[in-house]
């Protein structure tokens, strides 16, 4: 009944899909993997599963067709106490359970003290969150938005801040915005020269003084 109820909600859906958009990452890409666009709404507890969440709002995301059709469809593995092991962006950090390796593109399943994180485990299995695809996604996002972040700063200093604004909109507007976001945490650290060079981290932080940081950090900077 949930699913023939859903099935026939075109207005419904295409309000939630509206608001879906303006909400996620990147220019509308999926809340899961980040990369691909957001094609589809997925229901975090699937219907299947939880029919009487089919309508409510916190239950929907946008999602690429592979993360959602292909790789999630009905999965919501649970611990013994029936909490979801899943990442579920709506309400979880997942920098609280994936760690970025920018060099390889890879996430590690630990939180930000380094110990194991089963919801990180379970999401990076049930999402292929290191797909081959996407490791190269991030490591090309992460040499893309080091030179952005310096052209910015260059063109920011300049006085051109038409220019500035442009590739400011170019940052935030590019895929993988983890990628960002861990660089944005790197600049917030004190030995922030010594681990990205002192141009870099000089940019980042008269880009946190004057843009962001675009995505919210905790009052303590962790990495």
């Amino acid at each position: 009944m949930a699913a023939a109820e859903w099935q026939r909600a075109a207005t419904a859906k295409k309000v939630i899909r509206e608001l879906l958009e303006e909400m996620a990452p990147g220019v509308l890409r999926c809340m899961y993997c980040l990369d691909s666009m957001g094609t589809d709404i997925d229901h975090f507890a699937p219907k299947s599963r939880v029919p009487l969440r089919t309508f409510c709002w916190h239950n929907h995301l946008l999602a690429c067709s592979r993360c959602n059709s292909n790789l999630k469809r009905d999965a919501y593995p649970c611990d013994d106490f029936g909490q979801c092991l899943l990442i579920d962006p709506s309400i979880d950090d997942p920098a609280d359970h994936l760690q970025l390796d920018p060099i390889t593109g890879k996430y590690r399943a630990c939180t930000p003290s380094g110990e194991p994180s089963a919801k990180g485990e379970v999401s990076i299995r049930v999402f292929g969150l290191n797909r081959y695809e996407l490791r190269q996604g991030r490591r090309s996002a992460y040499i893309k938005c080091r030179e952005l972040l310096v052209s910015w700063h260059r063109e920011f200093l300049n006085g051109d801040h038409y220019r500035a604004e442009e590739i400011a909109l170019a940052l935030c507007h590019e895929p993988f915005a983890d990628v960002l976001r861990f660089l944005e945490r790197a600049g917030l650290l004190p030995y922030a020269a010594a681990a990205l060079g002192d141009e870099l981290a000089t940019a980042l932080a008269e880009w946190l003084a004057s843009v962001g940081p675009v995505f919210p950090n905790p009052a303590a900077p962790r990495l």
